[in-house]
């Protein structure tokens, strides 16, 4: 069973997944079926700056504005480790005060943190969807494609002194230059980016298996912006998981209407269908979807795990390549090569494959799970 879910989130590694603007007509929530939040949600609080963060602005970034104006001295104090930039970990997408105080966080906390201080510094802001390589993740039986966003900071027509300042120094993003240059971007607005927030809130706690409290977040996202298709796909997810078929049935629909080749939502109501006891139905969406996505995402790596469980370590190995040369950029992929080729007694091979597991790592979790497996191989290994 696979539940498919679109963050916007994943930044040095991932990518793609293209916001659709197109409203499915009058919103019905149905509060009734979930207990209150447990989570305070209040969109105004995404963008808040905190005490913190102006007490930095004022005694480490206003000093340099003098010298370098304040587009530039914010972008050298994002960009620079001796101030405030970001470790990216993508276990939870934080607002932008909480960004600051973690000093961490995935690309949409960053955006947020640096929307915060420009409107401080009375900068011009604009976000953007990055449309770079489709990239997915997983987490028991719900899988994520993951977007990517980033900011471009503008000073006033006025203070501008050529264009090849605007567009060499004003985008703010995890990716390096040369991995976004040439890329199409679309520009989104900020309803859209704090309803991303909401989103990738609801989808974290949908992991945690905190069902409820995710219902609260998506609703919060499709009434900060109602057409922002992705949080339908997303309300569709919580309704199934909460155990209402039909309402998720309704909602995947409604998608479809508006996008009737949505790979998602094809996935996400042939699922609800079979798990309702409607066989044929399920069949034509299956049907629908094997033909859109012959080879969909994890596919070889699912049947490797197959193998990996019947003993066949070779072939598991040559299904995770498989997978590997789709998507060189997920942690998971790489750790199971290593393990297959473990069992094959290719030690030297496996410790590549955890090194790149471990710099494609996208929590401090994940990271630190590589490096205890790459220090027990070395102590095992080397004697």
């Amino acid at each position: 069973m696979k539940t498919w879910i679109i963050l916007f989130f994943t930044c040095l590694l991932t990518a793609c997944a293209t916001p659709a603007t197109q409203k499915l007509g009058e919103l019905h929530f149905h509060d009734q079926e979930f207990a209150p939040s447990s989570i305070p949600i209040d969109k105004d609080n995404v963008l808040t700056v905190s005490k913190e963060m102006k007490s930095y602005l004022h005694q480490e970034i206003m000093p340099q504005l003098s010298k370098r104006g304040p587009q530039r001295a914010l972008f050298e104090a994002l960009s620079s480790k001796r101030q405030i930039k970001l470790e990216y970990d993508a276990e939870m997408t934080r607002n932008a005060a909480q960004a600051f105080a973690a000093r961490s966080g995935n690309c949409l906390s960053l955006v947020l943190m640096t929307a915060a201080f420009a409107k401080q510094l009375g900068l011009d802001v604009q976000y953007q969807n990055v449309l770079i390589n489709e990239s997915w993740s997983r987490n028991n039986d719900l899988y994520f494609a993951a977007g990517h966003v980033n900011i471009v900071l503008g000073r006033r027509p006025g203070f501008l002194r050529n264009a090849d300042e605007y567009h060499q120094r004003m985008v703010i993003d995890f990716l390096p230059p040369g991995e976004i240059l040439g890329q199409k971007t679309v520009l989104i607005s900020e309803a859209t980016v704090i309803a991303m927030y909401m989103n990738n809130r609801a989808a974290e706690l949908l992991a945690q298996h905190n069902v409820n409290d995710a219902y609260w977040f998506a609703r919060e996202a499709l009434r900060t912006d109602p057409d922002f298709l992705t949080a339908y796909n997303t309300l569709g997810v919580i309704y199934r998981q909460h155990g209402n078929f039909q309402l998720a049935e309704n909602v995947f629909k409604q998608i479809l209407t508006k996008e009737p080749d949505n790979t998602l939502a094809l996935s996400n109501l042939a699922e609800v269908l079979r798990k309702s006891g409607r066989p044929l139905e399920a069949q034509v969406y299956f049907s629908r979807l094997e033909e859109l996505q012959p080879y969909p995402p994890f596919h070889f790596f699912n049947r490797g795990l197959a193998a990996m469980q019947r003993g066949d370590f070779a072939e598991a190995k040559t299904l995770f390549k498989r997978e590997i040369k789709r998507d060189a950029n997920y942690d998971e992929f790489h750790l199971w090569l290593a393990l297959a080729h473990l069992k094959l007694g290719e030690i030297p091979d496996a410790t590549e494959e955890l090194l790149l597991a471990k710099a494609n790592s996208t929590t401090r979790k994940a990271h630190d799970l590589y490096v205890g497996k790459l220090e027990r191989i070395k102590s095992t290994y080397t004697h």
